[in-house]
């Protein structure tokens, strides 16, 4: 089995790039995301490689970092979800965000994702809850709302207000993280217009 490769960027297509390895070129299925993050042609690059062995095919999918290659390895868990709905997914969110998502049971967020309908986004975000990849690589701000809710289960106010922070113009987990920090001092009741107050404050400061 193939778990990761290091050699030279040969060429880059639509969803795919081809890694020279000592004249041996191996084609790769990624994100749009790890796609953007590799260097050009003749660079030297790294990528973690999931392996998929099938009676008709043997296809590499490369990722740009471990956790992006486990969540894709745990979105495929998931009854509907294939690589290439797994792809598309990790194309419209980085790893941190699918963690908030998640995290947040925001169903909207995942339903963003090319191929994902509404039952389906209900279903990653039911059925993955509680899950992630067991890096350490999971942003600090999702650990911090998990460690808050208990459970990592949202309450509305707590959803709504992390939306509106997005709606802001804030990252994902950038907001999570602040109304994580304010769930921790003001607890789990305060009203949605506070949590957005005082997470603003959190992240301006």
């Amino acid at each position: 089995m193939i778990g990761k490769l290091k050699g030279v960027v040969d060429s880059i297509g639509d969803d795919f790039v081809l890694i020279d390895v000592n004249g041996v070129c191996y084609e790769a299925h990624c994100s749009s995301r790890t796609l953007q993050s590799l260097p050009q042609n003749g660079e030297v690059t790294t990528l973690f490689i999931e392996m998929i062995v099938r009676e008709d095919m043997i296809r590499l999918y490369g990722f740009a970092s471990e956790a992006e290659k486990s969540w894709f390895k745990l979105l495929m868990s998931v009854q509907g979800v294939g690589a290439r709905v797994a792809l598309g997914i990790l194309s419209t969110l980085s790893a941190s965000d699918v963690s908030s998502a998640i995290a947040l049971q925001d169903k909207a967020m995942i339903g963003r994702a090319p191929g994902v309908g509404p039952k389906l986004a209900q279903r990653i975000v039911s059925e993955l809850k509680g899950k992630v990849p067991a890096l350490g690589a999971v942003d600090p701000g999702v650990v911090g709302l998990q460690t808050a809710l208990g459970e990592g289960l949202a309450s509305g106010n707590v959803a709504d207000a992390v939306s509106a922070l997005v709606n802001l113009g804030y990252a994902q987990s950038n907001a999570s993280g602040a109304v994580a920090r304010v769930v921790a001092k003001e607890g789990e009741d305060t009203p949605t217009e506070k949590l957005i107050r005082l997470g603003l404050r959190e992240l301006s400061s």
